[in-house]
């Protein structure tokens, strides 16, 4: 048994704690209503944006998928009792290109008023915040150095820090790259004077560029949290209930210290319990 599996082991005793980690049907009785049409389709299909550690990283020569939205994909799918199928995009920001064609039944990403027409989304899970990396050298200091006349900021195609800063810039200009790796090469290349991402990302980017800055201050508060699509209230209620547990238990604590995710936290419990049961 690899260390990955290990650790899926792990989360399914976790569950233990709160309840039987599978359904009732696994012993032969009803399975939990609000997620009986995924029981009865015989698997779960979960959306998965590679590019970074928060969400899923490609081995190049094995092809397995890494990350935190991985692991709870696992988790959940062990919950419901169910196989997994990754439903897997090129970034996080293409994950929402299959919310409304019904590509995926559940996915885990950053939150943001733009996703939530399309799905609706849990409890958040994590917290960090939006930021930039500068190369050495810069003249930016901080965030407020940052919207002027001149000022080119890379950030990956449709993911959330795309979207936000689609609304806030007013001066300074957005270049939209395909992948967190095209973006990061803008920015050695001097096409750009930053990098836009979570903070989490750019921490362990910078170690990739000598001399380079991620900025002490941040121009966003950002969360992340499971999606389900519209219409579909009962399984939202159930994930919110597996995210709640997962965040108690200190699951979402060991897949944040496993990838070696660094200014990012667990999120605090939601003011109110998911309700629901089986």
């Amino acid at each position: 048994m690899n260390a990955r599996a290990a650790l899926w082991l792990v989360a399914a005793t976790v569950f233990v704690g709160f309840g039987s980690l599978y359904p009732s049907h696994v012993w032969g009785q009803a399975p939990d209503p609000r997620v009986a049409d995924l029981v009865q389709a015989g698997k779960i299909r979960i959306g998965v944006g590679v590019g970074n550690h928060a969400s899923a990283i490609k081995n190049p020569t094995t092809g397995e998928l890494r990350g935190v939205a991985t692991d709870l994909a696992h988790a959940l799918a062990a919950r419901i009792g169910v196989p997994l199928q990754i439903v897997e995009y090129p970034r996080p920001g293409a994950v929402f290109d299959g919310a409304r064609t019904g590509a995926w039944d559940a996915t885990f990403l950053v939150i943001d008023p733009d996703r939530t027409v399309a799905a609706d989304a849990t409890p958040a899970y994590m917290a960090s915040d939006f930021t930039y990396l500068v190369p050495a050298g810069s003249s930016i200091r901080q965030i407020g150095d940052v919207d002027r006349p001149g000022i080119r900021i890379s950030v990956s195609r449709g993911d959330a820090v795309d979207l936000r800063l689609s609304r806030m810039l007013r001066r300074a200009e957005l270049v939209r790259a395909d992948s967190q790796a095209s973006g990061v090469a803008l920015l050695r290349s001097g096409q750009v004077n930053a990098y836009a991402a979570p903070r989490s990302s750019l921490l362990a980017l910078s170690a990739q560029l000598p001399g380079s800055r991620v900025l002490d201050d941040g121009f966003a508060s950002i969360a992340w949290a499971a999606f389900v699509p519209k219409d579909h209230a009962a399984r939202l209620a159930f994930v919110s209930e597996f995210v709640e547990n997962a965040k108690a238990s200190g699951l979402v604590r060991q897949f944040i210290e496993r990838e070696n995710l660094h200014g990012i936290k667990v999120a605090p419990p939601a003011k109110a319990a998911p309700s629901g049961g089986q």
